[in-house]
């Protein structure tokens, strides 16, 4: 067979041997990184020199692939996040696995585009679905979606609901004066994405009613069931409740059968930030605490965070998969689906998202789910919350430290016995010193050292070194050296 002629204008490598060569050498340092992890700090700062290698002008000509290899092992490597590391406890930030970075690999060299189409990435995508649908207890027919994220998960979902409310003519028209009447409902501790969809989807804030909280830091009932009612008499339109499984302050879930009842009863539908705390439908021991969350209409979470699968992989599930096409369905002549070839496969993903260019998240997700199994990975999020438990009695057992939110589900927020600035300065010590790094967060007017079990890799050792840490430093920033 004749040698196709060369033409220098690939991208291909010149040497195959090469490359596979300088590729067999990142993988096995990739695999020492999360190997090692332990060996390292949790994060450390970006020298301003390093910071400024990265200020640099656009590259005209190439670089051996080895030297940029190696500007990445020896300027990103040391400073990303962290999150990978046990002593991570500050975000929802899942800890990845070996497993994930490997199917991230072999993704990225099928280079799939999953908006359509009809190839075995899609199928594997299905799959997914299917599977999620099973999780959660929903009906054949639930649509399913790959997204960056629950933020845009949740966005989609209110689209979605602003369908069911307006009809498809408000993909034409917009909200309009009718969509002016539409309100929703959702905790005061919900998270910040939720309001900004309001914004993104045309109905504005105003068509929110952050709904305050009782004293396990969940939506109120009673100002629910009221809310509804007093806007009912003003000649408004309920058409939404938006509950929370695992607030981002506290880990608190909201009552989910309760909520589904109100939904019920009042003709509402009823949707579910569920970004980590969803997926606690895995573990035995916590899935009593999701109760209601099959009776959803649609739930938003991500398998990047408990779920451990690398980043993004936020994913969404609609109960009226019709609805949903309805919301997004687009029909162009460029991308006419076809009875046979390549161009069949509908309906497409691009259907059900705004989405037409989609990378293949499900592959990791598969192998992540495939090589564990629902019962490990449920298993490590129930040991998540028995590592809150841990840090919860600590706290409780040192005068010096005050509990402000205990541990209902994988998250605690405490202080150290001083003022705010002294707890403050206590986390920036805690980050710099690579020992752990939690977060801040503000709970009843204080400022709060907020600890997030998330990493399957986190040990009741490394608690016991942020209690520590959070002790010497505390006491350093309140008798400071002469």
């Amino acid at each position: 067979m004749k040698e196709p002629e060369k033409t220098g204008v690939t991208l291909d490598p010149e040497n195959w041997d090469e490359l596979r060569a300088q590729g067999h050498r990142m993988l096995d340092d990739m695999i020492d990184y999360l190997a090692k992890v332990r060996e390292r700090p949790v994060w450390r700062p970006i020298p301003q020199d390093v910071r400024d290698r990265f200020r640099a002008k656009l590259p005209r000509a190439g670089t051996d692939l080895s030297g940029v290899y190696e500007e990445f092992a020896h300027y990103v490597v040391p400073y990303a996040a962290g999150n990978v590391h046990p002593g991570f406890m500050g975000w929802v930030h899942g800890g990845g696995t070996p497993v994930g970075m490997l199917a991230e690999m072999l993704a990225a060299g099928l280079n799939a585009n999953l908006g359509g189409r009809d190839h075995m990435p899609v199928e594997v995508e299905r799959q997914i679905v299917e599977w999620a649908r099973q999780m959660f207890e929903f009906p054949e027919g639930a649509t399913g979606l790959f997204v960056t994220g629950t933020s845009l998960a949740n966005f989609i979902a209110i689209l979605v609901a602003r369908t069911a409310a307006l009809g498809r003519k408000v993909r034409v028209d917009g909200v309009r004066s009718e969509g002016a009447k539409l309100r929703a409902y959702t905790s005061a501790a919900a998270h910040r994405c939720i309001p900004l969809a309001f914004e993104l989807c045309g109905l504005g804030t105003s068509a929110l009613h952050m709904i305050p909280t009782d004293d396990h830091s969940r939506i109120d009932l009673v100002k629910l069931q009221r809310a509804i009612e007093e806007d009912r008499a003003e000649g408004l339109e309920p058409f939404l409740v938006i509950g929370t499984a695992g607030t981002v302050d506290a880990g608190a879930i909201d009552d989910l059968e309760a909520l589904a009842a109100i939904s019920r009863r009042e003709g509402l539908r009823f949707h579910i930030d569920g970004a980590f705390g969803a997926l606690a439908v895995l573990s035995p021991e916590l899935k009593p605490l999701v109760k209601g969350i099959e009776k959803a209409d649609s739930i938003a979470f991500d398998f990047h965070k408990w779920g451990q699968v690398p980043y993004d992989a936020g994913f969404l599930l609609v109960r009226d998969g019709e609805l949903h096409r309805e919301t997004f369905v687009t029909p162009a002549a460029y991308l006419r689906p076809g009875a046979k070839g390549l161009a069949a496969g509908a309906p497409w993903f691009s259907d059900y998202g705004p989405d037409l260019s989609r990378g293949f998240r499900a592959l990791k997700t598969w192998f992540t789910l495939k090589t564990f199994g629902t019962d490990r990975m449920g298993a490590v999020m129930a040991r998540t919350c028995a590592l809150a438990r841990h840090l919860e009695e600590r706290v409780r057992a040192e005068p010096k430290l005050e509990l402000l939110a205990p541990a209902q589900l994988n998250i605690v927020c405490f202080r150290y016995g001083a003022d705010d600035a002294v707890n403050a300065k206590i986390v920036v010590d805690l980050h710099e010193s690579g020992i752990a790094a939690p977060s801040t967060t503000t709970i009843r007017g204080k400022l709060a050292i907020r600890a997030a079990f998330v990493n399957h890799r986190t040990q009741i050792c490394d608690v016991d070194k942020l209690v520590d840490a959070v002790l010497k430093l505390g006491e350093a920033a309140e008798n400071p050296a002469p």
